[in-house]
């Protein structure tokens, strides 16, 4: 911050880690950038499987077969970190289900809609 000082106001673009964006319709969201943020003070996460990391960094959800593990007690619709199985923080999405409801589901059943993940890093990186 004591760098940017040297930087007339007028001409400065950024200054420190890019968490979001606002909409058109004045709302924020959160990008990729909050991830390190998020993942230090996650209170619910879900651990994917090896074999559905691939699937879930091309941008689709998580399903039921990918599941590895999920917090205990977690509720429906609310934010969690996704990690891999060796606890690298790989995004950021919303919970579909319930911990209860996760256990009685299909295999094909969404656990987690896909929100932002580090692939989006190469998939936009014109943008970002």
């Amino acid at each position: 911050m004591k760098k940017a000082t040297n930087v007339a106001r007028e001409k400065l673009v950024a200054l420190g880690t890019c968490i979001g964006k606002l909409t058109h319709t004045g709302k924020f969201r959160l990008t990729i950038g909050a991830l390190d943020l998020l993942s230090q003070h996650a209170k619910y996460k879900i651990w994917v499987k090896p074999s559905a990391e691939m699937q879930y960094l091309y941008g689709n959800n998580i399903l039921k077969s990918g599941l590895g593990r999920i917090t205990e007690n977690t509720p429906a619709y609310t934010g969690v970190v996704i990690y891999s199985m060796s606890d690298i923080p790989l995004g950021f999405g919303v919970t579909g289900k319930s911990t209860e409801d996760c256990r009685t589901m299909d295999p094909s059943g969404i656990v987690a809609f896909h929100q932002a993940d580090v692939g989006e890093y190469l998939r936009g990186e014109d943008e970002i």
